[in-house]
């Protein structure tokens, strides 16, 4: 999509207000998840550095993968998952951040500042986090009401049957499906896998889809009854439909980090870091965390943010609840190998 571009004079003044922002002409190709941005935003950052932004869209880690093995010079900036961050270094898709043009750094949470998939942010910062989880129709489930377990998503009450979606990707779909299974998310173990790879098959039957787009308009429109889901999605969907409910499976439920990073071929560079830095910003991370309705890493962020965003337990975990939350874990490539298997095997 295209924006206006500002004059250098407007930029300069709003360079001023910024205290210090690097101001830049130029151009930055931004992508990131659908419907995970809001373009506004980016329109202020044109105005506030007089560069000229694009912004693209993808529905996965995995087609990120594949659209930057397949040359990512048209992207600037990117936003993979924590659980990918390792595959794309090890693939040389990603470059090394330059730590003396993001001071904004310094704005980081301590809890964010070494992250197991990243420990130096040698390659990417935070944007924003939350939980995968799954919800459902109070008013179209049986009885109103479902166990808080992976068992219902997993496997669904019969009159269900086509009314469950599932997302399309083994990022999200293998890890609660370990924690029913009673699997180590990192097992190297094929007969282990294969516990899995059951209970993906027996559950493939009763899905209407494997689908990670749409999730919002799908659950506030009733056209399904259960939907995996992440947390800002549900809160967006929840304000349009209210019988929605957003699960906390005993088993536990995985936390998620997106990130900022710089593809390896990225034709502009400088305009990259200058984003980066910027989205740093306390006012600008909290715009995006009010449009996409999740948090993020950044200090000072909650006074610009939304008040509903804290009182929804889906975006605010409640304190009961926290036991079952659970962090990425950087599994063995022998592993990661093991559970690609089944997702092939799942989706033949």
């Amino acid at each position: 999509m295209k924006f206006r571009r500002t004059p250098l004079a407007l930029s300069l003044l709003a360079g001023l207000a910024l205290a210090g922002q690097a101001q830049a002409e130029g151009t930055l190709h931004f992508a990131n998840w659908s419907d995970y941005y809001p373009p506004e935003l980016l329109k202020k950052f044109e105005k506030d550095t007089g560069i000229h932004a694009t912004l693209d869209a993808y529905d996965s880690n995995e087609t990120l993968l594949a659209k930057l093995k397949a040359g990512g010079g048209s992207y600037d900036v990117v936003v993979p998952s924590d659980s990918f961050i390792e595959i794309f270094v090890k693939e040389g898709l990603l470059q090394k951040l330059d730590k003396s043009q993001l001071p904004n750094a310094a704005n980081l949470k301590e809890k964010f500042r070494t992250l197991s998939y990243d420990p130096g942010h040698d390659y990417t910062m935070p944007y924003l986090w939350g939980t995968t989880g799954y919800s459902y129709d109070s008013a179209q489930v049986p009885g109103g009401r479902l166990e808080e377990s992976w068992k219902p998503f997993f496997e669904p009450p019969a009159d269900l049957k086509g009314k469950v979606v599932a997302l399309n990707s083994m990022d999200d779909l293998w890890p609660p499906a370990t924690y029913l299974a009673g699997v180590d998310e990192c097992t190297e173990d094929p007969k282990q896998a294969e516990k899995v790879l059951d209970l993906l098959l027996k559950q493939k039957p009763m899905l209407a889809m494997y689908n990670s787009d749409g999730t919002i308009e799908r659950m506030a429109a009733g056209e399904v009854s259960m939907h995996q889901q992440w947390n800002g999605a549900f809160h967006r969907a929840h304000a349009q439909r209210a019988s929605l409910v957003y699960v906390y499976p005993k088993e536990g439920i995985r936390l998620f980090i997106d990130n900022f990073a710089i593809p390896k071929d990225a034709a502009n560079v400088k305009e990259a870091h200058a984003f980066i830095n910027w989205m740093l910003l306390p006012e600008n991370i909290a715009a995006a965390s009010n449009f996409a309705k999740y948090n993020n890493a950044i200090e000072g962020s909650e006074k610009f943010m939304e008040k509903e965003l804290f009182d929804d337990p889906a975006i605010n975990t409640p304190a009961d609840k926290l036991d079952r939350l659970k962090a990425f874990q950087l599994c063995s490539p022998k592993s990661m190998a093991l559970r690609a298997k089944v997702w092939t095997k799942l989706k033949k």
